[in-house]
C-alpha cells in the first residue's frame, strides 16, 4: 500500500484496510483479470477499488479509469470520496451523471479527465456523440453489479464495456451475489474471478433489527412519534412512489419541516438539498425507494425503517446496510401487522438476522414491557368518570327543553332531547300542558 494511503487512514482513525481492500489490491495493481468482489455493505468498497486505481494513473495520459454507479446520487458519492483521496496524485475526476448540464460536460471532457464516475445512460450516450474517448482506460469498474446487471441498464454496462480495449480490466463490486455473477463469460464475454470476503469481514457494528406491529393506517403517526426520540434520524424505505407521496404529503399537510424525500420524481438540485440536508441532521426522516437510496453513505446514521417491507432478501440487505457502518451501531425498525412480520421472518430464514419486537412506550423505542406498566398505562389514560347534577325541572326549564339520561361505558351524559316539530306546529300548548 502506498504511503499517500497510510498517511490518509491515519487521518480518518482507522487501523487498517478492510477484508476486501486487502484481497482486491493487489489484483487490480495487476490487472490482467477480470474480477468479482463481494463484501458486506459499510465494508469499504469505494476505497477498496479506488486506492489500485490512483496507484495506476498516470496523470495527463487522458481517461483511465471508468466507473459505473446506478444512480445520480452514487455518482456523486463516490466522485466525492476519490477527490478526497486523490490530493497528491494530481489527477482529475468528472463526474457524467443525467439531469447535469450536457454541453458543459462536453467542455469538461476536452480537459481529458484521468478518472470518469457516471451513470451508464450518460456514459453511454457521450460515447456514442464521440465526445468520451476510452481508448486508454485501463480500467472499468462496475459499482453495486448485482443491480446493474439486470433488466434494461445490462445491455447498457455491456455496450460500455464493449467500447473499452479488450485488455482492460473489468471489477465487479456488490454486497449480495446473484447469478449473473457466475455467468460472466457468457454475458460479458470474459470470465471473472470471484473473490468472497463476507464471510471474513467484521467491519460491521452491532444492528438491532425490530419488528413494530402497526397498522398500515398508524405508521405515520408512529414515524412522527419516532422524530421526537433524541438523536434520532432514519432512512425510510417505501416499495412504491405512489405510497411514498402519499406520506410525505401527510407530513407536508401537518406542517412538518423535518421530513424530506430522496426519489427520482425530483429533479438534481432537490435531491441534493434533501440528502445533504439530512446528512447535517436537519432533516429527521428522508423517505426514499430502493433504487434513490442504493449505495448511499450516511456516517452514523442511527436507524432505517422498513415503512413497506421488502418482498426480496437482497433488497433488506442492501437497505439495512445503510446503517451500522464502518463499526458503528445502528437500528432497523420494520412496520407491519402480524402477518406482514411473519412472513419476513421466513423471507429472512436463510439469513443471519435476530428479529425481535420492539415497541415506542413513554417516549422510549424498548424490546419489552411489563404487564403491570401497560395495565398502569391504561389506567392512566382511561377517561375520567363525570357525574353530571340531576336538573330539577321548573316550568320555565320544561318550556326551553326535556332532558333524558344515557350510559355510555363507565361515563353519565345528560343529552336533550330532540323536539318534535311537526307535533308541536300542530299543537302549540304542548308545553304549557
Amino acid at each position: 500500500m502506498l504511503e499517500e494511503f497510510v498517511k490518509r487512514f491515519e487521518k480518518l482513525g482507522y487501523d487498517g484496510q478492510t477484508e476486501i481492500q486487502k484481497a482486491v489490491y493487489q489484483p487490480m495493481i495487476d490487472g490482467g483479470e477480470d474480477i468479482v468482489g463481494l463484501s458486506p455493505t459499510g465494508s469499504g468498497k469505494t476505497v477498496a477499488f479506488l486506492m489500485p486505481i490512483l496507484a495506476n494513473i498516470m496523470a495527463g495520459q487522458g481517461t483511465q479509469a471508468l466507473i459505473v454507479e446506478p444512480s445520480q446520487e452514487l455518482a456523486m458519492q463516490v466522485t466525492n470520496i476519490i477527490r478526497d483521496w486523490a490530493g497528491p496524485f494530481n489527477v482529475k475526476i468528472l463526474p457524467l451523471i443525467g439531469g447535469a448540464n450536457v454541453k458543459r460536460q462536453h467542455e469538461q471532457l476536452k480537459k481529458r479527465p484521468e478518472i470518469i464516475v457516471g451513470t451508464p445512460g450518460r456514459i453511454l450516450s457521450l460515447l456514442s456523440d464521440r465526445k468520451l474517448k476510452v481508448n486508454n482506460v485501463e480500467t472499468v469498474v462496475v459499482d453495486e453489479a448485482d443491480d446493474l446487471l439486470q433488466d434494461d441498464s445490462l445491455e447498457k454496462v455491456r455496450q460500455i464495456v464493449a467500447a473499452v480495449p479488450r485488455d482492460a480490466q473489468v471489477a465487479y463490486f456488490s454486497a449480495t451475489d446473484s447469478e449473473i455473477l457466475y455467468k460472466l463469460e457468457d454475458v460479458m464475454g470474459k470470465p471473472a474471478r470471484i473473490i468472497d470476503v463476507r464471510d471474513l469481514d467484521k467491519s460491521r457494528g452491532k444492528v438491532q433489527h425490530g419488528q413494530f406491529q402497526v397498522s398500515r393506517g398508524k405508521r405515520n403517526d408512529v414515524l412522527n412519534r419516532l422524530t421526537k426520540l433524541t438523536n434520532f434520524k432514519a432512512l425510510v424505505f417505501f416499495n412504491q412512489q405512489t405510497e411514498l407521496n402519499r406520506a410525505f404529503n401527510y407530513f407536508k399537510h401537518q406542517g412538518y419541516a423535518q421530513v424530506e424525500k430522496l426519489s427520482g420524481e425530483e429533479n438534481k438540485m432537490a435531491r441534493e438539498r434533501a440528502l445533504r440536508n439530512f446528512r447535517k441532521g436537519q432533516t429527521k426522516l428522508l423517505l426514499t425507494t430502493d433504487v434513490a437510496a442504493r449505495g448511499l453513505d450516511i456516517p452514523k446514521l442511527p436507524a432505517v425503517i422498513n415503512y413497506d417491507l421488502p418482498k426480496e432478501a437482497n433488497t433488506y440487505i442492501h437497505r439495512v446496510g445503510r446503517t451500522g457502518r464502518m463499526g458503528e451501531p445502528g437500528l432497523v425498525i420494520n412496520f407491519g401487522d402480524d402477518h406482514d412480520l411473519r412472513d419476513l421472518k421466513k423471507l429472512l430464514r436463510d439469513e443471519e438476522y435476530d428479529l425481535q419486537p420492539i415497541y415506542y412506550f413513554r417516549g422510549k423505542l424498548v424490546d419489552h414491557v411489563e404487564e403491570e406498566e401497560i395495565e398502569k398505562l391504561k389506567a392512566e389514560n382511561a377517561p375520567k368518570k363525570k357525574v353530571l347534577p340531576e336538573v330539577k325541572g321548573t316550568k320555565a326549564s320544561a318550556k326551553k327543553t326535556r332532558y333524558r339520561k344515557i350510559e355510555v361505558a363507565e361515563n353519565v351524559v345528560q343529552k336533550p332531547r330532540k323536539k318534535n316539530r311537526k307535533r308541536n306546529q300542530k299543537n302549540k300548548g304542548y308545553h304549557k300542558k
